[in-house]
């Protein structure tokens, strides 16, 4: 089997690429061949042997669906993947887009629909929460600056200021926000996410849809946190109410593909404020399969048509701890993807 993985990324914001990998190598030891899908040719899972066979540039999103198409097609030509797991926020939709011209070339993808996509965003997040008795956060869409200047109207400081796909900052008055603004909207574009902020301890839970179903799901709590809001370690716990909202989400959205729930459990009234749905796996998917759920490894399944029984438990207490080390290399692998767009190991 010939899988194609985005999202290779492995640095202080670390993308899921790589641990989708471990878990896919972890089921299929000895009959896989990964195909890395980069965007960046310093992204660090393509230097590790163990992870990707071949590494392939392909062009950003922003560079329009035709040439992201005609890259991959090439890249097809030669390596003959059989499926492509995109794990990136930003490049789902084109991707969601392209399914049909890559499925006639024999290449399988298992995505939501764009209405789905659409339903679980930023910006559309409270009306859904709402429609379906979800518990969030306030927030508002900004498009200016001028915007922020209602912000004290709307809520009290501290307030999270968030990009429209990624990134996210805490800030404790209009000139932080006013800073904040700008920078999410140089690098996600508009509209800038102004959310209500809520104290308490930071619970996610991964987990896999099939558009009906809710086939696995592991929820943990953030033991530690960086000074970018990414979980750098975390514990899996049992609590009913938080899978039981991850189960009802996953069922009002008819979710096909991976998923991530990320929660504040407000600490007066320990109730679960759902503050965002990032429509992939996350990058700590592989404590999920640490603790018995390969979720990478079902969505496989999903994709190949195999018999997928939903996971029914998982270990609790099972922790991870991320840590990073030097790997050292040569110039002529960097040479190979910025000079020819390729990486091959072995």
């Amino acid at each position: 089997m010939k899988i194609a993985v985005t999202g290779l990324n492995n640095t202080d914001n670390p993308a899921p690429g790589v641990p989708v990998i471990r878990a896919l190598r972890d089921r299929w030891p000895d009959s896989l061949h990964v195909v890395g899908l980069l965007y960046d040719a310093l992204e660090p899972g393509a230097y590790l042997a163990d992870v990707a066979d071949a590494n392939y540039m392909i062009p950003y999103p922003s560079a329009g669906l035709e040439q992201l198409f005609t890259r991959i097609s090439s890249i097809h030509e030669v390596e003959k993947f059989d499926i492509i797991i995109p794990t990136l926020d930003s490049e789902l939709n084109g991707f969601i887009k392209l399914a049909p011209r890559l499925a006639a070339l024999g290449i399988k993808l298992f995505l939501p629909t764009e209405d789905q996509l659409r339903l679980r965003s930023k910006d559309k997040l409270v009306d859904f929460c709402s429609a379906h008795g979800i518990i969030v956060p306030r927030n508002v869409l900004a498009t200016s600056v001028q915007d922020l200047y209602t912000i004290a109207q709307e809520f009290e400081y501290p307030v999270a200021i968030k990009g429209i796909f990624y990134d996210a900052a805490i800030v404790n008055n209009l000139d932080e926000a006013i800073a904040a603004f700008r920078r999410m909207q140089a690098k996600w574009g508009l509209p800038v996410v102004v959310q209500e902020f809520i104290a308490g301890d930071e619970y996610n839970v991964c987990a896999l849809g099939d558009g009906a179903r809710t086939i696995g799901a592991v929820a943990m709590k953030k033991l530690y946190v960086t000074d970018k809001g990414k979980g750098w370690s975390g514990i899996t716990i049992n609590d009913p109410a938080l899978l039981e909202i991850a189960q009802k989400t996953i069922a009002a959205l008819q979710w096909r593909g991976g998923i991530e729930l990320e929660f504040i459990r407000e600490r007066e009234t320990n109730s679960y404020y759902l503050l965002e749905i990032n429509p992939r796996f996350p990058a700590w998917v592989y404590l999920a399969v640490g603790a018995g759920q390969n979720l990478p490894a079902a969505l496989v399944d999903l994709i190949t048509g195999a018999a997928v029984t939903p996971f029914e438990k998982y270990s609790v207490g099972k922790m991870f701890v991320r840590y990073s080390w030097d790997h050292i290399t040569d110039i002529a692998q960097f040479e190979s993807l910025t000079v020819h767009g390729a990486l091959r190991h072995g």
